[in-house]
């Protein structure tokens, strides 16, 4: 079974973005008559752009055929997504995982979720629930966890200048949720790095 999975998307003015962008250096007192600068603007508009959308994909689920009710988990999927806040970036791992009902979801679906999810400028936390959502809203499975650790460049480059400092944020439904066995396995999963 496929279906398309992709977000409510707003039309790029990408020559408004790089006047914009312009704008804000000059505001900034950069002289982008400087050979080194004369390109930035459309480079920042272009990069601003790239950080904040991101390709549909067919979302492809299989029948269980073997009725598999085990957890299924993949970790250590990279992400990036931009803070809300500051249009800062925050880059990190996602950590996937449910246990199947009636279907089962290609694998390489997860990572293509999170890149789905992942660009627009958002919260860790609402991006963590939001593929949490999606996941238990297109298999509905018997639970769903997900979990993202993440650096955030808006605390790590400015304000608190604390690098390296990672924020964890998890969302988990059905019995990933409520049954304590479950949980506790899915958690102790994500955290096992070699």
């Amino acid at each position: 079974m496929r279906s398309v999975a992709s977000r409510p998307r707003t039309d790029v003015d990408a020559p408004g973005a790089e006047r914009a962008a312009a704008g804000l250096l000059t505001a900034l007192g950069l002289d982008l008559t400087d050979e080194n600068l004369v390109e930035t603007p459309r480079r920042m508009a272009h990069a601003l752009i790239e950080m904040t959308s991101g390709p549909d994909f067919e979302l492809t689920t299989f029948p269980n055929d073997e009725e598999y009710d085990e957890l299924v988990l993949v970790r250590d999927i990279a992400m990036q997504s931009v803070c809300e806040h500051h249009m800062l970036p925050f880059v990190g791992v996602a950590h996937i995982g449910y246990l199947p009902g009636a279907r089962i979801l290609g694998l390489s679906k997860f990572a293509r979720m999170v890149e789905l999810h992942a660009r627009r400028p958002q919260t860790q936390e609402r991006l963590t629930k939001q593929i949490a959502d999606h996941l238990q809203t297109a298999l509905d499975p018997l639970g769903v966890g997900v979990v993202i650790e993440a650096e955030h460049t808006c605390m790590s480059l400015r304000g608190a200048r604390s690098p390296g400092a990672r924020t964890s944020t998890s969302a988990m439904f059905g019995k990933l949720r409520d049954d304590s066995r479950s949980r506790a396995e899915f958690l102790s999963l994500t955290r096992s790095h070699p």
